[in-house]
Protein backbone atom coordinates (compact mmCIF):
# COMPACT_ATOMS: atom_id res chain seq x y z
CA UNK A 1 0.00 0.00 0.00
CA UNK A 2 1.44 3.35 -0.98
CA UNK A 3 1.86 5.85 1.89
CA UNK A 4 -0.80 8.25 0.56
CA UNK A 5 -3.46 5.52 0.54
CA UNK A 6 -2.36 4.26 3.96
CA UNK A 7 -2.65 7.79 5.39
CA UNK A 8 -6.09 8.26 3.83
CA UNK A 9 -7.42 4.97 5.22
CA UNK A 10 -5.81 5.40 8.66
CA UNK A 11 -7.64 8.72 9.16
CA UNK A 12 -11.08 7.17 8.60
CA UNK A 13 -13.37 6.24 11.51
CA UNK A 14 -14.55 2.68 12.11
CA UNK A 15 -16.07 0.79 10.36
CA UNK A 16 -15.09 2.76 7.22
CA UNK A 17 -11.40 2.22 7.97
CA UNK A 18 -11.75 -1.57 8.12
CA UNK A 19 -14.00 -1.68 5.04
CA UNK A 20 -11.49 0.37 3.00
CA UNK A 21 -8.60 -1.82 4.15
CA UNK A 22 -10.50 -4.94 3.08
CA UNK A 23 -11.51 -3.45 -0.29
CA UNK A 24 -7.91 -2.39 -0.89
CA UNK A 25 -6.69 -5.89 -0.10
CA UNK A 26 -9.26 -7.48 -2.45
CA UNK A 27 -8.43 -5.14 -5.34
CA UNK A 28 -4.65 -5.49 -4.99
CA UNK A 29 -4.87 -9.28 -4.66
CA UNK A 30 -7.10 -9.65 -7.71
CA UNK A 31 -5.34 -7.02 -9.85
CA UNK A 32 -1.75 -6.68 -8.58
CA UNK A 33 -0.56 -4.74 -11.65
CA UNK A 34 -3.00 -1.84 -11.27
CA UNK A 35 -1.27 1.39 -10.31
CA UNK A 36 -2.25 2.67 -6.87
CA UNK A 37 -2.68 6.44 -6.59
CA UNK A 38 -4.51 9.01 -4.55
CA UNK A 39 -6.72 10.62 -7.21
CA UNK A 40 -8.99 13.54 -6.30
CA UNK A 41 -8.15 12.81 -2.68
CA UNK A 42 -9.29 9.16 -2.66
CA UNK A 43 -7.56 5.80 -3.27
CA UNK A 44 -7.67 4.87 -6.96
CA UNK A 45 -6.52 1.75 -8.77
CA UNK A 46 -5.59 2.24 -12.40
CA UNK A 47 -8.54 3.79 -14.17
CA UNK A 48 -10.73 0.91 -13.00
CA UNK A 49 -11.61 1.37 -9.29
CA UNK A 50 -11.73 3.89 -6.47
CA UNK A 51 -12.80 3.71 -2.84
CA UNK A 52 -14.04 6.55 -0.69
CA UNK A 53 -14.90 6.57 3.01
CA UNK A 54 -18.00 8.65 3.68
CA UNK A 55 -19.81 9.57 6.89
CA UNK A 56 -21.82 6.35 7.29
CA UNK A 57 -20.48 4.01 4.61
CA UNK A 58 -17.87 3.39 1.91
CA UNK A 59 -18.40 3.67 -1.82
CA UNK A 60 -16.44 1.63 -4.31
CA UNK A 61 -16.56 2.93 -7.86
CA UNK A 62 -16.02 0.78 -10.94
CA UNK A 63 -15.32 1.70 -14.55
CA UNK A 64 -18.41 0.59 -16.48
CA UNK A 65 -16.98 0.40 -19.99
CA UNK A 66 -17.78 -3.02 -21.46
CA UNK A 67 -20.44 -4.02 -18.92
CA UNK A 68 -23.80 -5.43 -20.04
CA UNK A 69 -27.13 -3.72 -19.28
CA UNK A 70 -27.84 -6.39 -16.67
CA UNK A 71 -24.50 -5.75 -14.97
CA UNK A 72 -25.10 -1.98 -15.04
CA UNK A 73 -28.39 -2.47 -13.15
CA UNK A 74 -26.40 -3.72 -10.14
CA UNK A 75 -24.89 -0.29 -9.50
CA UNK A 76 -26.23 2.63 -7.53
CA UNK A 77 -26.34 5.98 -9.28
CA UNK A 78 -26.48 7.08 -12.89
CA UNK A 79 -22.87 7.99 -13.55
CA UNK A 80 -21.74 7.98 -17.19
CA UNK A 81 -18.31 6.44 -16.66
CA UNK A 82 -18.54 4.47 -13.40
CA UNK A 83 -20.84 2.37 -11.27
CA UNK A 84 -21.02 2.75 -7.50
CA UNK A 85 -21.60 0.16 -4.80
CA UNK A 86 -22.28 1.22 -1.22
CA UNK A 87 -20.64 -0.85 1.58
CA UNK A 88 -22.21 -0.25 4.96
CA UNK A 89 -20.57 -3.03 6.96
CA UNK A 90 -17.62 -5.38 6.85
CA UNK A 91 -19.61 -8.63 7.01
CA UNK A 92 -20.37 -8.61 3.29
CA UNK A 93 -16.64 -8.49 2.54
CA UNK A 94 -15.57 -11.16 5.01
CA UNK A 95 -16.16 -14.17 2.78
CA UNK A 96 -12.96 -15.78 1.47
CA UNK A 97 -11.42 -12.71 -0.23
Amino acid sequence: MIPEIKNYIDKLPSPQKEICKKLHKIIVKKYPKLEETLNNGVPSYGDKYYIVGLKDYVNIGFAIAGLTKEELKLFKGKEKSCGILKCMNLRILMRKN
